[in-house]
């Protein structure tokens, strides 16, 4: 009983040290994001995304639908939305539901739409 409780612990301790790394970086994305930095924050957000980082895709999908930092492009959005959408990310799912609802990047289908949208609303997400 011992050893699975210090195994269950050692796994706990991995699991929130990996996650104050990348929390760190994210945060330090997100406020250059939102003061306009967008090179600084696609070099703290890229690697995290590449890495599977949910939140970090949802919002490289947000840079790429709307060309901040990086070329405009629906196609790029819609697979990191996707990403994080697919992670339960319910901000990249209403997005991805958005990018169906207007077929930006993908061809426009509302029953697809939907299905984002009532994931994200499930999760008491609402688009303000």
């Amino acid at each position: 009983m011992r050893t699975i409780f210090l195994e269950l612990m050692t796994f706990f301790l991995l699991l929130v040290s990996s996650t104050t790394g990348w929390s760190a970086d994210f945060e330090k994305g997100l406020v250059a994001y939102e003061s306009g930095d967008f090179a600084a924050a696609l070099k703290e957000l890229q690697p995290l995304a590449e890495q599977g980082v949910a939140r970090a895709q949802g919002k490289l999908g947000t840079m790429y639908r709307k060309g901040q930092g990086v070329p405009q492009n629906s196609k790029t959005a819609v697979r990191w939305y996707r990403l994080a959408a697919e992670q339960g990310d319910a901000s990249a799912q209403n997005n991805l539901g958005l990018m169906y609802a207007y077929g930006q990047g993908v061809p426009e289908n509302d029953k697809t739409a939907m299905k984002w949208y009532a994931l994200a609303a499930k999760q008491g997400y609402v688009d303000t």
